[in-house]
This record gives structure tokens, C-alpha cells and sequence, in this order.
């Protein structure tokens, strides 16, 4: 089986704006996108979303596999909030590709990159 990889909230929202550089983009373009359950929250938390963008991460939402909180992932979650100066919401989106072994995309290099054994990738280096 190949790479699987958890796509965090700020490269779903730059891919659905354009931002992306080619790299990245053309890497979820290729993969089977999956997400934690606090990024879906995260994406359409917003009051100020307009309706177009709404409507693009619905559509890239509605590809997605979505990881749920289970009983390991939650005694996951603790244990990198007791080790690590990270919050809550980032906890458990590092926590899912951990427990999930998949490789983590974020741009938000200072809230993973010192948890150990999680594998990540910054799109800005791809």
C-alpha cells in the first residue's frame, strides 16, 4: 500500500484558493485526501467564508476520509498535550496521523514539528 497522507485545515484552504504551489497541489491530486474530524470543523468554523469557498471545501470534504475521535486517539491526544506545548485542536489532528500512520501536510511547522515519530511535510518545501 503507498503513502497515505492527513491533510491539514491551511493546505486544504490554500489548494481550494489557488495557493498551492504545483508541488503539493499536484500531490493531492493524487492521493486519496484525508482529514481529522477537527479539521472539517476548522474549515467551516468561519463566519466571514464566502459562499464559493464554502461550496470548494464542501466539494474537497465530500472526497475525504474522515477520521473520527476514537479511545486510542483521545490517550494520544493526552499524552502529546503532556509532552508538548501544543493546543488541543493540533493534539488531536498530530494524534490521528500517528495513530492512523499517515504523513501529516501542514504549513504550521511550529505547532508539529518537535512531536516525535509523527511524520510531516510543510507544502512550502514540497
Amino acid at each position: 500500500m503507498g503513502k497515505r497522507y492527513l491533510i491539514d485545515s491551511n493546505v486544504i484552504i490554500d489548494f481550494c484558493n489557488g495557493k498551492l504551489n504545483l508541488e503539493c497541489k499536484n500531490l493531492l491530486l493524487n492521493i486519496k485526501p484525508e482529514i481529522s474530524i477537527i479539521t472539517q470543523i476548522e474549515l467551516f468554523a468561519s463566519k466571514n467564508i464566502s459562499k464559493q469557498e464554502y461550496a470548494l471545501l464542501q466539494k474537497f470534504v465530500s472526497i475525504c476520509n474522515i477520521h473520527s475521535v476514537n479511545v486510542d486517539l483521545v490517550n494520544s491526544t493526552i499524552e502529546i498535550r503532556q509532552n508538548y506545548k501544543t493546543k488541543l485542536p493540533d493534539a488531536i489532528i498530530a494524534s490521528t496521523a500517528l495513530c492512523k500512520n499517515l504523513i501529516l501536510i501542514s504549513g504550521n511547522t511550529s505547532d508539529f514539528k518537535n512531536i516525535q515519530g509523527l511524520h510531516f511535510i510543510n507544502p512550502n518545501e514540497l
